[in-house]
């Protein structure tokens, strides 16, 4: 088992359930939010379930430690980009399975008010060599496309999607080069840039 996951499962046994969760792969579990929630003295309690490098199939395998476990009253999720870069796996098949998963977590708590977030942008002319060939594949056109249906899908499952990478973009809609990693993931500071939008979300009423 991924060390990770069992990491998880411990700390969910000491969880307050029934709090808002963040979850997906590489790009929520590198999103600062607990630290930034207690920086802002916020009230709200948040718990970060997001694993690096998980498609949709690992994120399926592992739901447990990454969300059923902490039965949340609030789903952030972003999983399905590591999937995009794949050039043999079509966006419908991604939808499937990313469906297939919020189907469970439904199920498992269903009262839960799910938000869907739009993949973020990447910038290929800032990037890294190594990261090109991936970015090559996983283009801003094959993201937005893949926006498109994560929001229908939201439509289709009782979710909301929310798009809140605007402060992250740049005049072409890249993935700002100074708030870049390599090219696709993202600094501390561009996750800084999406709170106060992001915030919005968090703090609304409940509204299921």
């Amino acid at each position: 088992m991924d060390e990770r996951v069992e990491r998880y499962h411990e700390l969910n046994k000491s969880v307050q359930k029934g709090k808002i969760l963040f979850t997906g792969s590489s790009l929520m579990e590198q999103f600062p939010i607990e630290k930034f929630m207690e920086e802002m003295g916020n009230p709200y309690t948040v718990y970060n379930r997001g694993i690096g490098g998980y498609r949709i199939a690992d994120m399926d395998r592992e739901l447990d430690a990454m969300a059923l476990e902490l039965a949340p009253s609030r789903v952030f999720i972003n999983i399905g980009t590591n999937d995009l870069s794949d050039p043999n796996m079509p966006i419908s098949e991604v939808m499937g399975g990313y469906e297939g998963i919020l189907n469970r977590i439904k199920k498992a708590c269903p009262d839960v008010e799910i938000y869907m977030m739009a993949y973020y942008p990447i910038n290929y002319e800032a990037a890294e060599d190594f990261m090109k060939p991936c970015l090559a594949i996983r283009t801003n056109e094959k993201i937005n496309e893949a926006n498109q249906e994560v929001e229908k899908l939201a439509k289709k499952v009782g979710a909301r999607y929310i798009d809140v990478n605007k402060n992250l973009k740049d005049e072409q809609g890249r993935l700002k080069a100074e708030y870049t990693v390599e090219g696709m993931h993202i600094k501390e500071e561009g996750y800084r840039s999406i709170m106060d939008d992001l915030m919005k979300y968090v703090s609304e009423p409940a509204w299921k």
